[in-house]
């Protein structure tokens, strides 16, 4: 069964797309995570691009310049959610309240447009958990949401019992 997005989620909610980067453990960026709360404030829903690292070198072949390349990476849907749990908890230690929860309606998307692609919807923290298999993979935060936006999610639902119970605070 093949769905196109633009038949869950209207095309014209939609405010500007963010990409969300692998973290190390020494550069951890939150800058995306400011335009996707924008986005939210302004009650528009937020394309997610996730990071591809492809022919990328270890520091230590960069510095002795031999050219290999570590194996490619590909961002899933899952280390996106819980890099977007993380800054809100890190926002939240330093005395915010986020627009963003782990109740934010968000969908998964893998492979869209392939015969074998997966979409998922379900809160932020459920998004953690969610397995869509292989590359490449986008995520979706919700807005304001229109309540046959809000059907139609039903239908990708990981548990339709919390996407309607945390769908209520963003439908118009």
């Amino acid at each position: 069964m093949c769905y196109c997005i633009c038949f869950v989620l209207q095309l014209y909610n939609f405010g500007e797309t963010v990409s969300i980067v692998f973290w190390t453990d020494t550069w951890k960026p939150e800058s995306f995570f400011d335009k996707i709360e924008k986005n939210r404030q302004n009650g528009m829903h937020t394309l997610c691009l996730l990071d591809i690292k492809v022919k990328e070198q270890s520091l230590e072949n960069l510095m002795k310049g031999r050219k290999i390349y570590e194996p490619p990476r590909y961002m899933s849907v899952n280390q996106a959610a819980e890099q977007l749990l993380a800054i809100i908890q890190n926002r939240r230690l330093q005395g915010e309240e986020p627009e963003i929860t782990e109740n934010t309606i968000c969908v998964g998307l893998a492979r869209v447009g392939a015969p074998d692609q997966q979409i998922a919807s379900g809160t932020l923290y459920q998004m953690s958990t969610v397995e869509l298999g292989g590359p490449l993979h986008s995520l979706i935060v919700t807005g304001t949401m229109h309540p046959l936006e809000l059907e139609m999610l039903k239908l990708f639902s990981v548990d339709s019992s919390s996407l309607e119970k945390n769908a209520f605070q963003r439908t118009t």
